[in-house]
């Protein structure tokens, strides 16, 4: 099959094209034709090493200590079901699919387990819109449904609100009857309006640390937020998400959670099955709409790669791949 694959750490100019052997399935595992995958925040940071401050020796131990052992990035897929083990039930040749895999997707084929992050795709979505939705949106649901409890009536903050997590964040908290304030750029708030915030603050004009508010929630996407920082911005009870931190902010949340009530979480997002098919549902019911900045040939993988480095994609960015761009 055909492939991207990166065989060094480093700019975007590190991929090249590669012919891989088309993965074999086993009795409970589900072949899938991919159509459309992304570039998330996580494969750029994969790629480049450029990860929050303490985790570089850590992912280098997971990853290959001087050259990635695994050459495939990606995660997030939508596609079609090309063949199936004979212990599936779930899935038959012809469904159209989406999810999360950890075999790599920025390739003509992935292999993922009939209990594994995959569902089918809502009749109300294209395929393109529903490869973009697996990454921010089950990060999304993890930090506020699991480790912020949101609840109906609570003041939430969402600092990166026009990214991929946060235009789903958005989505989710409106569903759960949140007042959303979110922080973004001039140029897109009209689109986190849009999508349910009731209130935008500009961070080229307004500095929010200044603004004298409070919330209940804040859900940080970038990592910009420090612990100590969110203290005067919390609610007596609040909660401080952090979705990207680093080692030495996790010895500040444990200092901080032995003398405040305050509390501030970091932690892992789950993608698992139930996780996929609650997106799916929030898809079936109109809750939830897919974002997309931009679309890519997978031949064009490293200037999509250049384009999320800079920081200021809006949702997420798409791969193609249900063509042959690439010509071996």
């Amino acid at each position: 099959m055909k492939a991207m694959v990166y065989k060094k750490y480093g700019s975007p100019d590190v991929f090249e094209i590669a012919k891989l052997k088309r993965p074999q399935i086993k009795s409970n595992e589900i072949l899938i034709k991919v159509h459309y995958t992304t570039v998330t925040t996580a494969d750029v940071r994969l790629r480049s090493l450029n990860v929050p401050k303490g985790f570089g020796l850590i992912i280098r131990l997971v990853q290959g200590l001087t050259k990635p052992r695994k050459q495939l990035l990606g995660s997030d897929f939508s596609g079609e079901v090309v063949a199936v083990g004979n212990n599936v039930k779930e899935f038959v040749t012809g469904d159209k699919v989406f999810g999360s895999s950890k075999t790599g997707t920025y390739a003509e084929f992935t292999v993922l387990k009939d209990n594994g992050t995959i569902t089918k795709i809502p009749d109300n979505i294209s395929l393109e819109e529903a490869a973009s939705l697996p990454f921010g949106a089950m990060t999304s649901l993890t930090f506020l449904r699991d480790l912020g409890e949101l609840k109906q009536g609570q003041k939430l903050l969402i600092n990166g609100a026009s990214g991929s997590l946060g235009t789903n964040a958005i989505q989710m908290a409106k569903m759960y009857g949140a007042h959303i304030t979110a922080i973004c750029s001039g140029k897109n708030t009209e689109l986190v309006k849009s999508l349910g915030a009731d209130e935008v603050i500009d961070y080229t004009k307004e500095d929010y640390l200044k603004s004298g508010k409070k919330y209940d929630i804040i859900y940080d996407t970038l990592g910009i937020i420090s612990p100590k920082e969110s203290l005067s911005m919390l609610n007596e009870g609040g909660r401080h998400l952090m979705a990207v931190s680093t080692i030495p902010q996790y010895f500040d949340i444990f200092k901080l959670s032995m003398t405040q009530r305050k509390k501030i979480k970091a932690g892992m997002a789950i993608f698992n099955k139930n996780n996929i098919e609650t997106i799916a549902e929030f898809v079936i019911n109109g809750k939830l709409k897919p974002v997309i900045d931009k679309t890519f040939k997978l031949e064009d993988i490293e200037e999509a790669h250049r384009y999320v480095d800079m920081g200021h994609k809006v949702g997420s960015v798409v791969i193609n791949i249900e063509k042959d761009y690439i010509e071996l």
